[in-house]
């Protein structure tokens, strides 16, 4: 898409559908406006089809649902408090919204809801221009008071007023403004920015649910280097994610070390890069794991004498401050485990390039990984950012050799299920226990014996276990 003419034509394909037709014909009938707006609009421009299909009416709550039941095989009302009545019309889910005119109180964490008079209005209350554009149905008449469609062309983020009153409305649309950077690639034009960089404290008023969603599409999206740095650049990654420009780590004349805000970067890129070799295609938790992976490194970093720099045990301490991060961002609880799993194992391969491991090791290194396994292969390959050739070709040679030696021991074993010879029942009825610690403590030690010795013969099992509890 590279003019009006083709944008208009990609606009009028994607829209070519009896749903834009009806919705026309019954608000119309009813007395009533309806357009197309927004994400759907800008997607159709774009050539593709948006996940939600937006609209937006001078009807109120009331009477769209009123006009919608007798058309649609199922509605809902649970955005009714801030306009918005959603419904199932054949295979297609749509929103309807009265006009809004809403904004923040200076202080207030929640909008103050209010329907505004005009879809001009509407429009003018939106985050960007390129989402302030509209397709009034039926007629299919195109609406761009704000010049949206030109900046959609030239690839520029601007709002449709001026920032400083848009992101004092909703001090989130900062933080989108970044997540658009990264998933649509485009530029957040200076003016823009310059206000972010001035209000980027507004962020603290907006629930940690909310930034955790727009940090999460962010993340998600086609280019979140842009994007990551649209937020540190801005001020707001010092308050919603401090852990990112903490990676930048001064430097002098007698001590030297690797880029970590740098390197944390193009690791995540690799990382996306990885996702398809390992079926993880867009996926969260490798990304963020990514992201967060070196974020110890400023708590554990020591000045050695003849100029080195270590960052000992950083893989322990980075798993410990992103699960705190992620808990004040209200992540799931699923998400947070597995994401301070990968941290806490991404150092564990580099000693395997200096010396191949046993058997044994590399049982445990499945075992910890558990069904973290392939994010671990991702993360772990994507963490090599050496621009020294032969050592990254060393690197990748050493572990394609140890996933061939993973599979081959789990096509032996079936690696996936490890479990001790002896299961808890098992271990109570040959030690004449009931429940108890001494039964965890054995089947520990029947873990172990696993791990490194491989499956055993059940009465070779039960020979170990009771001559690991006489000594005891």
């Amino acid at each position: 898409m590279r003019t009006v003419a083709e944008a208009l034509a990609n606009l009028e394909r994607t829209t070519d559908s009896p749903l834009f037709v009806t919705l026309g014909r019954i608000f119309t009938e009813a007395g009533h406006e309806i357009s197309l707006v927004g994400g759907p609009v800008r997607d159709a421009f774009l050539g593709r089809k948006s996940p939600d299909l937006d609209f937006t009416t001078s009807a109120t709550p009331d009477e769209t649902l009123a006009i919608l039941k007798p058309h649609v095989d199922a509605h809902w009302d649970i955005g009714r408090a801030f306009g918005t009545i959603g419904a199932r019309m054949g295979d297609e889910t749509i929103e309807i919204t009265t006009y809004r005119a809403d904004k923040y109180d200076h202080d207030s964490r929640k909008p103050e809801v209010a329907f505004g008079k005009s879809l001009e209005d509407d429009l003018f209350r939106r985050d960007f221009t390129v989402n302030s554009m509209a397709l009034r149905l039926p007629d299919k008449v195109f609406v761009d008071p704000f010049k949206g469609l030109q900046d959609l062309l030239d690839g520029i983020l601007r709002t449709p007023g001026k920032p400083e009153d848009s992101f004092s409305d909703d001090p989130l649309r900062m933080m989108r403004g970044a997540r658009f950077a990264s998933q649509l690639g485009f530029e957040i034009e200076p003016a823009t920015f310059e206000a972010m960089q001035a209000m980027a404290d507004r962020i603290e008023i907006i629930s940690a649910e909310r930034v955790q969603v727009e940090l999460t599409k962010l993340i998600l999206g086609a280019n979140p280097r842009a994007g990551l740095t649209a937020l540190v650049d801005s001020g707001l990654a010092a308050l919603v994610l401090p852990e990112l420009p903490a990676l930048k780590l001064e430097t002098d004349e007698h001590h030297h070390h690797k880029d970590v805000y740098e390197h944390t970067l193009t690791v995540v890129e690799q990382a996306i890069d990885y996702e398809k070799d390992y079926n993880l295609e867009a996926d969260f938790i490798l990304r963020f794991a990514a992201l967060m992976h070196d974020c110890g490194k400023p708590a554990t970093r020591r000045l050695e004498p003849g100029g080195a720099v270590s960052f000992y045990h950083h893989d322990m301490v980075g798993a410990k401050i992103a699960t705190r991060r992620m808990k004040a961002l209200r992540f799931d609880n699923d998400s947070i485990k597995a994401v301070s799993r990968l941290i806490e194992l991404h150092l564990r391969f580099f000693g395997y390039s200096d010396q191949a491991w046993s058997d044994s090791a590399i049982r445990r290194y499945v075992r910890d990984a558990g069904d973290q396994l392939l994010r671990l292969h991702a993360l772990t390959r994507a963490d090599v950012t050496t621009r020294n050739k032969r050592k990254a070709d060393r690197l990748a040679h050493a572990y394609d050799d140890l996933e061939q030696r993973i599979a081959k021991i789990q096509e032996e074993e079936e690696l996936n299920a490890l479990r001790p010879d002896l299961s808890g029942e098992d271990i109570m009825r040959i030690l004449g226990l009931k429940p108890s610690k001494d039964v965890g403590e054995a089947y520990k030690f029947m873990m172990e014996l696993r791990l490194d010795n491989g499956p055993l013969e059940p009465e070779e099992a039960e020979k170990r276990l009771l001559e690991w509890w006489q000594s005891r």
